[in-house]
């Protein structure tokens, strides 16, 4: 359906120099695929995507869309854009128009629909995204996740053959992320082409087809959420989609302030999308730091989440330990009913205590 012919885009700064963002890329995207572009930020993603729709003219190289060439002088490009949607991370929605308004302007402009015509599809698109009951507000009024599916909604009513999903859930507040993967999800599940640029791995393993993992301006690695994922060629895409975000408490003596740890602890799930974890996290926290290791100061305390599996875990560190702090190893029921695993284990360091909730 798109083939991507050694395309490199580059930049002039106002300064004089060069920057090239996207150098020689190459493949082909078929009909029903759904491609996560996922790599470190700055490495040509939101640049790719915005080349496949002509908002930023390659520098060099061709794309070929059924065969024709995009890249070419004269091709018209508001036949493109009926043909490729894309959903932008700021929403982009027309606020002096309603919900409602902001679905049909185009179709009736741009399609020809009539005006009743029109509005029958945009409810119908509307209870797809789950806004239905929002038609007749203004995008002032909604949160960034509404705002968001109207935008998808809006690009669905130009009936495109391909979606381009620029980061689209990076300018949302956190506890908003999940209602925005849900309805991509959805899309996916019909069969829609889409390219999406995600920072959400998770998402990107669950709902792609395939993969491309981009570096330094190129598609570094391309293919299935199994191979990019589990069995990733190059040692950078093995770093990449492992990553572990963590939060570090020193806990020197009892004046450590618990009640600003919780709040820490609150922000720090919300961020990752796991804002359901703190409530299960922190009283088990409290209880070792409070009771079970109270006497074993100082200690290193982390709250980890790994991005690909999704786990989350307490991680205990005291330094010259050399066995568990629990009598016997024995883990108190009152911890241990409250989590799925716990790993106790010397290290070079001192014993570690790793709590799987």
């Amino acid at each position: 359906m798109i083939s991507i012919k050694h395309l490199s885009k580059t930049f002039h700064n106002p300064d004089g120099s060069i920057v090239t963002v996207l150098k020689d890329v190459n493949c082909d995207i078929d009909k029903g695929e759904v491609i996560s572009i996922i790599g470190p930020s700055g490495t040509g993603k939101s640049t790719l995507l915005r080349a496949l729709n002509m908002l930023e003219p390659p520098t060099s190289g061709q794309i070929l869309v059924d065969g024709e060439d995009i890249t070419a002088k004269g091709y018209r490009l508001d036949v493109l854009r009926r043909r490729m949607g894309m959903v932008f991370q700021s929403f982009n929605l027309f606020e002096h128009m309603t919900v409602i308004e902001n679905i049909i302007y185009a179709p009736i402009r741009l399609l020809g629909l009539s005006e009743a015509d029109a509005r029958a599809e945009a409810m119908t698109l509307l209870r797809k995204v789950g806004m239905s009951q929002k038609a007749d507000v203004y995008p002032s009024s909604l949160s960034g996740g509404q705002k968001q599916r109207v935008a998808i909604a809006r690009s669905l009513a130009m009936h495109p053959e391909v979606i381009l999903f620029d980061e689209p859930t990076s300018a949302l507040d956190p506890t908003m992320v999940g209602e925005v993967l849900s309805v991509i999800r959805q899309l996916a599940s019909e069969g829609l082409t889409m390219l999406i640029v995600t920072h959400e791995m998770r998402f990107a393993r669950d709902v792609s087809t395939r993969i491309f993992f981009m570096y330094d301006g190129i598609i570094y690695e391309d293919g299935s959420p199994g191979q990019i994922f589990e069995h990733p060629v190059h040692s950078v895409t093995k770093s990449f989609v492992n990553r572990i975000q963590k939060l570090v408490f020193e806990i020197s003596d009892d004046e450590f302030d618990l009640l600003e740890m919780h709040s820490e602890m609150n922000r720090f799930c919300i961020k990752y999308n796991i804002a359901e974890k703190a409530a299960e996290a922190i009283p088990v926290a409290d209880d070792m730091i409070q009771n079970h290791m109270a006497s074993f100061r100082p200690l290193t305390f982390r709250l980890t989440y790994t991005e690909l599996t999704g786990e989350t875990a307490l991680d205990f560190m005291v330094e010259g330990l050399t066995e568990s702090p629990f009598a016997g190893g024995n883990v108190p029921i009152a911890v241990s009913a409250r989590t799925k695993d716990i790993i106790q284990e010397p290290t070079a360091r001192g014993f570690r205590i790793k709590i799987l909730l």
